[in-house]
């Protein structure tokens, strides 16, 4: 019998399959971010004045810029990010292209404390793979299931993974506290689970 790969594994993979598209065409990497935004916003119904927090892409991760320019477009309240310590819930600060951004904890560009924090309705997440049941596979900090935790104490609040399809895999570990998505945008779909 087979061992399940580790997560360490699977991670190392997904990062090859992410970064052979980021950094192979810039060109078909921004095509990809464009689509992307266009399949989030024909799936998820955006009402104005809907908090939508979207991560700084880092690393070979899919572009978000299409994306926070559609929200915004639609009239949308765009939210950032941040990490305000290790163990502790991601916190979200409003952010628009005016915004001066700095670097944070791990050079992710984040709003400075002076942008104001707001509550997501919607979180959409940066993963390093997922699978057709929703589960994701992270960074390994756990960040984004205790936000997610935390925020769903007191409100609903929707979970999108956004990805390149070459991240999808055919399934995924999944441990009792990790949080599965509620939808996936690619440059190819956009699938609720």
């Amino acid at each position: 019998m087979t061992a399940a790969p580790n997560k360490a594994m699977l991670r190392a993979e997904a990062r090859a399959r992410r970064d052979a598209i980021a950094g192979g065409d810039p060109a078909a990497a921004r095509a990809a971010a464009e689509a992307a935004a266009r399949n989030f916003m024909a799936a998820i119904a955006i009402p104005p004045g809907t908090v939508v927090s979207v991560f700084s892409s880092f690393r070979g991760e899919l572009d978000t810029g299409p994306l926070r320019d559609a929200l915004l477009a639609a009239g949308a309240v765009v939210a950032l990010p941040v990490v305000v310590a290790p163990q502790a819930p991601l916190v979200f600060r409003r952010w628009s292209p005016e915004t001066g951004m700095m670097p944070g904890r791990w050079g992710i560009l984040e709003p400075p404390p002076s942008a104001p924090e707001v509550i997501p309705a919607i979180v959409v997440l940066p993963l390093l793979a997922f699978d057709p049941a929703g589960h994701r596979l992270g960074y390994g900090g756990g960040f984004y299931d205790r936000t997610l935790e935390h925020l769903r104490a007191t409100a609903p609040v929707m979970a999108v993974g956004l990805a390149y399809s070459a991240q999808m895999f055919p399934a995924l570990p999944a441990e009792s506290h990790d949080i599965a998505l509620d939808c996936i945008v690619t440059e190819e779909f956009a699938q609720f689970l």
